[in-house]
């Protein structure tokens, strides 16, 4: 089975959709595509034009519910990367990077961006084996609780 068709099983067998992905923010692509490689530009915690998940972790949210808003972040990454380029391109997801905000003396970051790397072996399978960061930032844009980028390995 291909692994575009691995895609749209596994989102179909999690009650999975993709959302519409959000337009760029300011003067960047949503997907730059460079010598093989797609670069996702970050994506947020977004659902339409329903801006949730704002605030802190340790504060306005709880680890589980952090876990959840990366989740949702990399749905996102998911629906850019069908959009701008299309599942039947995707050979493999190599790296994402997760940054997030949080009270001072909030430590369980690995907890809340398995939500993504969670969510994209879900998907993904074997395909979505991949390295990550993480960064813990002053602020996020529109004060999201966390947002995250990824690159992914594409055929020709």
């Amino acid at each position: 089975m291909e692994l575009q068709e691995i895609i749209r099983n596994n989102l179909r067998l999690h009650g999975l959709a993709l959302p519409e992905p959000p337009k760029p923010g300011g003067s960047y692509v949503s997907v730059n595509v460079v010598k093989g490689i797609a670069y996702v530009a970050i994506q947020m915690p977004k659902q339409g034009d329903n801006l949730s998940y704002l605030g802190r972790l340790g504060q306005e949210f709880t680890t589980a519910e952090g876990y959840k808003a990366a989740e949702l972040c990399a749905l996102n990454v998911l629906g850019a990367i069908q959009k701008y380029v299309g599942f039947e391109r995707i050979l493999a997801l190599n790296h994402i990077d997760a940054y997030y905000q949080a009270v001072d003396g909030w430590d369980e970051s690995p907890k809340v961006v398995n939500g993504a790397s969670d969510l994209f072996l879900k998907v993904l399978g074997d395909a979505g084996i991949h390295s990550r960061a993480i960064f813990g930032v002053q602020s996020l844009p529109k004060n999201f609780v966390v947002g995250v980028t990824a690159t992914f390995s594409l055929n020709d």
